[in-house]
């Protein structure tokens, strides 16, 4: 039986659960990032490479600006801010899909929201920042959290995987966070071994269990850098292999860097996998 997940209101755009895939464009302004897309301070190219994304179909822009590759180094909230910030203000002028700000601290969320974004994506899955929670809820927008085991030890990677999202739930529906507002990230590469990352893209739709939409964030991750030998430049076929299996086993959005052979991979899922 197909689960009606129902519709969640992002801004002005409404995402129809289990009609399509949606596609989420990355855009990094970090010097470090994992992929070596990072824009650093580079305004310009950053609203050049948001508005080439929209383009390709892009559904939603997702911007972050402090890395959260293995090892990273954290930066301050001020700093944070002022990577992100000038590029949601400007970008919210003429964006014709939603902004997401990717981050895991409360005041760099408000202060997003403040300026044009309108969806939360938390990686850290409300571990570092609890009061995301509230930011969420006061506002009314969308968030994603995600299952991150960086500093969590684990038997069985699916339960785990399970459990934190559930705790994740009832933490932003306690906040008052609208049940239409709630999406899962499984968190692929955070604090998973390589075959743990596999295991769970071969169980994804276990996930459909918990009554919420999925995000995939695959794109040019180390398991597919492991799985094939390939340097993060070189996994665009390895993206593509796990974007797809990853839709036939109940996606719902991906997260992606190469939005336009991603949206081409997606449609033909789509096409296969989505009936009626």
């Amino acid at each position: 039986m197909k689960l009606d997940l129902g519709v969640t209101r992002c801004g002005g755009t409404e995402f129809r659960w289990g009609e399509r895939t949606y596609i989420m464009g990355i855009v990094n302004l970090t010097p470090d990032s994992f992929s070596g897309d990072g824009l650093g301070g580079d305004l310009d190219a950053a609203l050049e490479q948001a508005r080439r994304f929209v383009e390709e179909g892009a559904d939603i822009i997702d911007v972050g600006g402090e890395s959260t590759r293995p090892q990273f180094e954290p930066i301050s909230v001020e700093e944070e801010m002022g990577r992100v910030l000038p590029f949601i203000e400007r970008f919210a002028r003429e964006a014709a899909v939603p902004i997401s700000i990717d981050t895991c601290r409360s005041e760099v969320a408000r202060r997003a929201l403040d300026v044009g974004a309108v969806m939360v994506n938390d990686v850290w899955g409300l571990q570092r920042d609890p009061k995301l929670a509230d930011v969420a809820a006061e506002r009314g927008v969308p968030i994603v959290i995600a299952s991150n085991q960086r500093e969590t030890a684990y038997d069985e990677i699916v339960p785990e995987v399970i459990a934190s999202l559930q705790r994740g739930i009832r933490l932003l529906s306690d906040a008052g966070v609208a049940w239409e507002n709630i999406i899962l990230d499984p968190g692929i590469g955070f604090g998973k071994t390589v075959e743990g990352n596999l295991e769970l893209m071969r169980r994804l739709g276990e996930l459909k269990a918990l009554g919420r939409p999925v995000l995939l964030g695959t794109s040019r991750k180390s398991v597919i850098g492991h799985v094939l030998d390939l340097p993060a430049d070189q996994r665009l076929e390895g993206t593509a292999a796990t974007v797809a299996l990853g839709i036939a086993n109940g996606a719902d959005i991906v997260r992606v860097h190469d939005v336009l052979a991603m949206v081409r991979v997606s449609r033909m899922t789509d096409a296969i996998v989505r009936v009626g």
